[in-house]
């Protein structure tokens, strides 16, 4: 008998018996929204939030709750420079960013923004900081809360407490101050970053409580790409002392509410903090990222049933023939497939050295592969 989505995600993270893993994928990047429509793709197909599902490419339904964790009152959006190559703004965060302005499609730029400024410099920019962030202004719910549960109370498909790419504890202190200067304030700053772990915690904590008490939420995800290619951006030690703390408070809050699945979403190589996720209570680490070396199959080999797995899929085989794609996916998935507790996807958005005839075969044949046919 077939699964619902809802029934299927929770079985798979359960390392449970399903009718077939679920289907998910990360996107698309702007450019190649642009490509795969030119290709032949739906424009309502191309253009579709992923997460939420895609009919026309057959990818499940996932829903989420998007409370807002920004800064209340945000900084003002403003433009402080332009030319005819770049521009530099200030976005809500209160980031200066200096950005190239051709080559930019559907919002994504053909390189990353050099970040000129950031919100936290010093100890005390951060205190100043932390009036915009009361976990009980009105504005961070939706207008529309009501209705929104009552669709949630009927749903067949998974639902996530925040959006995807929102919350955790490094990636918020990056975007406060910058990946460079985040790294130095363990150091530098470690007073403030102890602070400011606990007052994240009470942050969230207060914020999801009436959510938490209002809904049946499924799993939680934490959003941190505190990993490169070489490894993590945060040693273990560092890691143990200032995030664990916080972590654990935010964990514990979720399963007194009936949350157990815990999602940890990074790039990169992170596999010398996996020990230390899995002791806090992480249960799923995805994307990961093959051009990292983050290899699925040999982390279910060592960590087993401890920890469920989503991604994996090495992008680039995609870029080259069906035979590289035919490789990579029988490669990765008949192992993971048969212990369970994996959910396959690209190991990241979808980007334009990718060929849409490549994209749509990959689609088939993993689902083909997960099937058994």
């Amino acid at each position: 008998m077939a699964m619902t989505d809802r029934e299927r995600f929770l079985a798979t993270m359960r390392f449970g018996p399903v009718d077939r893993v679920p289907y998910h994928e990360l996107g698309l990047w702007g450019h190649t929204v642009e490509m795969y429509i030119k290709a032949g793709m739906p424009e309502s197909a191309a253009t579709a939030n992923f997460f939420e599902g895609n009919d026309h490419l057959g990818l499940d339904r996932r829903q989420f709750v998007p409370l807002d964790i920004g800064p209340l009152p945000p900084y003002q959006d403003e433009v402080l420079e332009q030319t005819e190559r770049y521009e530099v703004y200030r976005d809500g965060w209160g980031t200066v960013h200096r950005a190239l302005k051709e080559d930019t499609v559907r919002g994504t730029r053909a390189s990353m923004d050099q970040y000129v400024k950031f919100a936290v410099e010093t100890p005390a920019d951060y205190q100043a900081l932390k009036a915009r962030f009361d976990p009980r202004a009105p504005a961070r719910y939706p207008q529309d809360w009501d209705r929104l549960k009552e669709r949630w109370r009927t749903r067949s498909c998974p639902l996530c407490l925040l959006a995807n790419g929102t919350f955790g504890f490094y990636s918020m202190l990056r975007r406060w101050m910058g990946t460079e200067s985040a790294c130095r304030a363990f150091y530098d700053y470690p007073d403030m970053v102890h602070e400011a772990v606990e007052f994240m915690a009470d942050f969230l904590i207060e914020l999801t409580t009436p959510a938490l008490k209002q809904c049946d939420v499924d799993y939680f995800n934490f959003f941190e790409d505190f990993a490169g290619k070489g490894g993590p951006l945060i040693s273990p030690r560092l890691f143990r002392e200032f995030l664990m703390p916080g972590y654990r408070r935010v964990i514990e809050h979720l399963r007194r509410h009936g949350v157990e699945i815990i999602w940890l979403d990074s790039d990169g190589n992170t596999e010398a903090l996996i020990p230390l996720l899995l002791e806090v209570g992480v249960t799923c680490h995805w994307p990961c990222e093959v051009a990292a070396g983050m290899d699925p199959v040999r982390l279910r080999r060592r960590y087993g049933r401890a920890l469920c797995l989503a991604g994996g899929i090495d992008k680039r085989a995609l870029t080259r023939g069906r035979k590289e794609i035919e490789q990579e996916l029988y490669h990765r998935l008949p192992p993971l497939l048969e212990t369970g507790g994996y959910i396959p996807t690209i190991d990241h958005t979808v980007p334009p050295d990718i060929p849409y005839e490549n994209f749509i075969y990959y689609l088939e044949l993993k689902r083909s592969i997960c099937e058994g046919r």
